[in-house]
């Protein structure tokens, strides 16, 4: 009884802390500044605003790129922008409720956020592109190319998989919502702990840290776990049978996130589908190993014919 008093008497008091207490930010180490310029432009779907960065010649062949869960485009993709926007026109989207897109609140599947995209494209009139997705970007990649079989010329599916959770439901869901009801508290938990992991393995530079932080922290946070409940309940694995889009797997061989048999097995669910596998890279391999990951998309782009 007097431990469960004394636990009782910490969460009041972390909770007071909370509701009373300043925001603390990560401790920043020298000149901060962002890692890239990459302009945006909004497009608007319906009653809503989507963000499209944009580099590259505009007469140039375009590569679409879709982000993960955690990120938005541009913290995503944006030591991949410049290698590619060399002589591509590269478009990264922000998902809604990710970046300066649309907060759009209730549930919604996977499949939704591929229509928005497939949407997105029409307004930019770019016609067939190749898509290349990452994480939770590369489930809406599949999506997109299973349900608009006419916007996509040819697939880059990295650090993901069709079926990316493989456990009983009764086991993940309850972690989502103890992370949800943990954030409602205190929404800074959460961010900090990515923080100081991105910063720790090298995927951010130290010089960026300050951007990392704001970046973490533009969410709602319901609208983000809506997300991650998204993600749980997406299953491509009979529309990765049918697929007939040429397709490119990257497998980064140390993923903590998405087991790589569960990347492989996706590969061979593809008919012809090629796979690169980057050596002892983790999930946040598009952070950490960009050459490597830009150099994958370049061998793809190279075989199609758009």
């Amino acid at each position: 009884m007097t431990i469960l008093r004394r636990s009782s008497r910490l969460v009041g008091l972390w909770a007071l802390w909370r509701l009373l207490g300043p925001e603390v930010p990560p401790r920043f180490h020298g000149p901060q500044s962002r890692p890239a310029d990459i302009p945006g432009r909004t497009v608007t779907v319906g009653r809503h605003e989507f963000l499209v960065r944009e580099a590259g010649p505009v007469s140039a062949p375009p590569v679409v790129l879709l982000h993960g869960w955690i990120y938005d485009g541009l913290a995503t993709w944006h030591k991949v922008i410049p290698d590619l926007a060399a002589d591509h026109r590269v478009l990264a989207l922000d998902f809604r409720n990710h970046g300066r897109s649309a907060r759009i609140r209730g549930r919604f599947d996977v499949a939704d956020a591929a229509d928005e995209v497939a949407l997105v494209l029409d307004r930019l009139g770019v016609g067939r592109v190749p898509v290349v997705g990452y994480s939770m970007g590369g489930m809406i990649a599949q999506a997109l190319a299973s349900r608009h079989r006419e916007r996509v010329a040819g697939l880059v599916l990295a650090a993901t998989a069709a079926r990316p959770v493989d456990r009983p439901a009764w086991l993940t869901y309850p972690v989502f919502y103890g992370g949800r009801a943990v954030a409602r508290l205190d929404r800074l938990t959460m961010p900090r702990l990515a923080h100081r992991y991105l910063i720790a393995a090298g995927a951010v530079a130290p010089e960026h840290g300050a951007w990392l932080w704001e970046s973490l922290l533009d969410r709602d946070v319901d609208l983000y776990y809506e997300s991650g409940f998204a993600i749980l309940r997406f299953d491509g694995t009979e529309a990765a049978r049918r697929l007939d889009v040429p397709t490119h797997v990257i497998v980064p061989t140390a993923d903590q996130l998405i087991p790589p048999r569960l990347q492989y097995a996706t590969a061979a669910l593809v008919d012809g589908a090629e796979v690169t596998e980057i050596a002892g890279a983790r999930h946040e391999a598009v952070l950490t190993h960009p050459e490597a990951v830009a150099k994958a998309i370049r061998a793809h782009l190279a075989t199609l014919t758009v």
